[in-house]
C-alpha cells in the first residue's frame, strides 16, 4: 500500500511561524512534523510515499530527499504557487499513487494510530475514515459513525482526523483543478460506500501555535 501526505497548505493560522517554513516542517518534539509521519509509515511497512507541495514547496524535498534514510521511496507532487486544496491535490497525485487504495494523512496533524491496522477497504467502498472525539476547535464534529459506517445525517458527530484509506475510484468523475475532498466523501456516504472507525489515542490538529505547544507538552508527558 502507498501513502500520501498532504503538505501543500499555506498555514495561515500558524503565521508568523509559516511565513518562512512550510507548516509540516515545523519542529515537534525535536523533529519536523513530516518526519514523525515518515517514521510512523516506515514502522508500518509502508515504503512508497507521495507528498504534495505548494507553499515554500522546494523546502520539503530539500529537507527530506528521496526518503532513503527512513527506508522509504519519496515522490513529490508539485502544485506550483497555489495549492489545489485537498481534493485537487490528491487528484493531481493519482498517477503517482496507482490503482489500489492508498493511505492519506494530513501533513499538519499528529496521529499515533498504527497504520498497519488499515489493511484494505470493504468490497464496493470508496473510503475508510479515522474519526476522533471532537476537539475544542471543532465541537460539533464532522461525520456520524454508526455500526462501522460514516454518514453526514443526524446523530452524534465525530471529527474527521485528516487520516483515511481512499480508493482512487473516489475521484473517477473529477476534473483537474482546485477542489475540496469533503464533498466527494459526503457523496460516497450517501451511497453507503464509506466505512469508519473511532480512534481514542493521541491525535492533534497542529493548526495554531497554541495547539503546537499543547502537543509538545503531551509528547513530553506534561499533560495527562
Amino acid at each position: 500500500m502507498k501513502a500520501m501526505i498532504l503538505a501543500a497548505g499555506r498555514g495561515e493560522r500558524m503565521r508568523p511561524l509559516t511565513d518562512h517554513t512550510p507548516k509540516p516542517l515545523l519542529p515537534v518534539n525535536g523533529k519536523p512534523l513530516l518526519v514523525h509521519h515518515l517514521e510512523a509509515l516506515a514502522r508500518a511497512g509502508i515504503t512508497d510515499v507521495v507528498i504534495n507541495t505548494a507553499w515554500l514547496g522546494a523546502q520539503i524535498p530539500a529537507a527530506l530527499g528521496d526518503g532513503e534514510r527512513w527506508g522509504l521511496n519519496l515522490q513529490y507532487s508539485d502544485e506550483g504557487a497555489a495549492a489545489l486544496e485537498t481534493g485537487g491535490g490528491i487528484h493531481k497525485a493519482l498517477p503517482l499513487l496507482g490503482d489500489a487504495p492508498f493511505l492519506l494523512v494530513n501533513g499538519d496533524v499528529f496521529c499515533a494510530y498504527p497504520w498497519q491496522a488499515l489493511t484494505g477497504l470493504r468490497a464496493g467502498d470508496l473510503a475508510h475514515l479515522l474519526l476522533v472525539p471532537n476537539p475544542g476547535h471543532n465541537p460539533t464534529g464532522d461525520f456520524v459513525l454508526a455500526q462501522g459506517r460514516a454518514h453526514s445525517g443526524e446523530g452524534h458527530r465525530l471529527t474527521y482526523s485528516g487520516c483515511a484509506l481512499l480508493s482512487p475510484a473516489l475521484f473517477a468523475d473529477c476534473s483537474p483543478g482546485r477542489f475540496p475532498l469533503a464533498p466527494l466523501l459526503r457523496r460516497a456516504m450517501e451511497a453507503d460506500r464509506v466505512s469508519a472507525e473511532r480512534w481514542e489515542g493521541l491525535w492533534c490538529d497542529v493548526g495554531t501555535p497554541e495547539r503546537l505547544q499543547t502537543l509538545e507538552a503531551q509528547l513530553h508527558g506534561d499533560l495527562g
